[in-house]
């Protein structure tokens, strides 16, 4: 889905996905894999939206309903999903999906948000009217119904079980929100300073705390845009290629990573299909591939 953000071509980031080499690379760690294909989104009568203020609602919420009940699914039946997009804003229907899904079992989940961008912002904060930067504040309760209300649970998630990692632009009205919400931030100045590793510990310590998981919100714009050119919202100063698989390693290693999702990944941006490999690389670490060995899930909680 490219709906939710201004630049064309970022649909095209689960073909280029495949090109990486996921399915082999997955297998190689042991593990079994169905592409269960892509979801299907309607392509607007204009490309003109009718509300500015959230542009092509109406087909981003039916296309994240849609991926909701695949997710559900998957997870119902014992997979892990791994769900790739497309802009960040198909991350309501992820985490729809998996919400409905532990909520049956009457559990709750934690989210953990890597980001250059908070994606805080709802229809009355937005200076852009893209619906990729309002999937947290939709998921956390606040925005469009369509999106808040697509679980059928409202919060999907409580904002004290979500924590931001890489975060280093927000708009003026946006930070307000975060500021106002009980979401741990870690922006990029705490990275530098404290190190990635000890960031990780305590954002999987904040979203496990009564729980029974996380969600990993992955958008590779989170990266620096020497690891990963081709996005359309790059920001300078972002994690290094070693600071993302630690990122991923550090899930995995947890036991408790339920689901992941990679977003914002766009070839027409791209050079050689290097983010799609890198991103690739990123989702081997966190199914759990490391330098010397690998963690089965058997080996996990």
């Amino acid at each position: 889905m490219d709906l939710g953000g201004n630049r064309r071509g970022v649909d095209m980031g689960p073909s280029a996905f495949r090109l990486a080499g996921i399915e082999e690379g997955i297998r190689s760690l042991g593990l079994e894999f169905v592409d269960r294909g892509d979801i299907p989104v309607q392509t607007p009568k204009s490309r003109v939206p009718l509300d500015p203020t959230a542009k092509f609602l109406p087909e981003i919420a039916e296309a994240c309903g849609l991926l909701s009940d695949e997710v559900r699914k998957a997870l119902d039946e014992g997979h892990f999903p791994l769900v790739v997009g497309g802009d960040h804003s198909i991350a309501v229907g992820t985490v729809a999906g998996v919400v409905e899904h532990v909520h049956a079992q009457d559990g709750r989940i934690g989210v953990i948000w890597f980001d250059a961008h908070a994606d805080m912002n709802t229809p009355e904060t937005t200076e852009s009217g893209n619906v990729h930067g309002m999937p947290l504040a939709a998921i956390t309760g606040s925005g469009p119904s369509a999106l808040t209300q697509l679980s059928g649970q409202v919060p999907m998630v409580d904002s004290a079980r979500v924590a931001m990692i890489g975060i280093r632009d927000v708009d003026r009205a946006e930070a307000e929100s975060v500021r106002d919400s009980d979401v741990a931030c870690f922006t990029m100045r705490e990275v530098d300073e404290r190190g990635i590793r000890a960031v990780m510990e305590q954002a999987i310590a904040h979203v496990t705390r009564g729980t029974v998981g996380f969600h990993l919100s992955f958008d590779v714009d989170g990266t620096d845009p020497s690891v990963c050119p081709g996005v359309g919202t790059p920001v300078e100063g972002g994690l290094t290629y070693r600071e993302a698989h630690t990122v991923m390693e550090m899930a995995a290693a947890s036991g408790a990573l339920i689901s992941l999702e990679l977003v914002e990944i766009n070839p027409i941006l791209d050079t050689k299909n290097r983010t799609a490999v890198a991103a690739k690389d990123f989702a081997l670490s966190a199914l759990g591939k490391t330098i010397l060995h690998t963690i089965r899930p058997s080996d996990r909680g």
